[in-house]
């Protein structure tokens, strides 16, 4: 495992006993998994509120599950059972801190500061899409954005000026979401060492990579591989 990682790991472990305020984790919200949909300007990074759960001095079982409404015409685009089998194939140690994993509603304020996934204290919380998996941007699709999402199957068109969208089918969202989003906000919650927010991005899409990209499903590759060569 990277020396790192490891590092990282050993970190969390010995402050497992350590009492945590809702305060002390303010450092570690990760909103991480980019800004989306019509927002105008970068506006660099903003935490939507959420609800705060309260971490356990030791973690007892598996971690709990919460599922809210996604909100009028937003939909989840994984279930309890996706996340749970997706993070079992993992390594155990990586997994261990984890308590809560949330799929959260879609409000009217979150509307103006999408996003696709958060990490906050021993967290994780996972947002709908819209409905009809288009995604509407006022901007061009930055170079990383552009190539991590067609990565996964999502189809970007230009509508002309400023105006882009981006389209998923229900399996490329999946895919993305279980292999890209889901791993680069529990990334987020091993790293305990980096502290800005450029050194915790770097960590996070380099561990998406290792252990969420590279480590989908040999079923799930092939199935991709087949979809993009008849797009061709």
């Amino acid at each position: 495992m990277n020396r790192r990682l490891t590092a990282d790991l050993k970190n969390r472990n010995s402050r497992r006993s350590t009492t945590a305020l809702p305060k002390a984790f303010q450092k570690s919200i990760a909103v991480a998994k980019r800004s989306r949909g019509s927002v105008g300007q970068d506006r660099g990074p903003f935490t939507p509120p959420e609800n705060w759960h309260e971490p356990h001095e030791v973690c007892i079982g598996p971690f709990e599950f919460v599922i809210q409404e996604p909100g009028r015409g937003y939909q989840h685009v994984v279930s309890e059972h996706d996340v749970r089998q997706r993070l079992s194939e993992l390594p155990a140690r990586f997994t261990a801190p984890l308590q809560v994993v949330q799929l959260s509603r879609m409000t009217r304020k979150k509307r103006f500061f999408p996003c696709y996934g958060m990490q906050w204290g021993t967290a994780l919380y996972l947002y709908p899409i819209e409905a009809e998996l288009v995604e509407y941007f006022g901007r061009p699709p930055r170079p990383a954005e552009y190539n991590e999402t067609r990565l996964f199957g999502g189809k970007w068109e230009h509508g002309g000026g400023s105006h882009w969208k981006l389209t998923w089918t229900p399996a490329t969202i999946r895919d993305f979401y279980l292999n890209n989003v889901l791993i680069h906000e529990l990334g987020h919650l091993l790293d305990n060492r980096n502290t800005s927010y450029q050194d915790r991005e770097r960590f996070a899409e380099w561990f998406a990579i290792e252990y969420g990209y590279r480590g989908r499903s040999k079923a799930v590759r092939m199935s991709t591989s087949r979809r993009r060569h008849r797009a061709k």
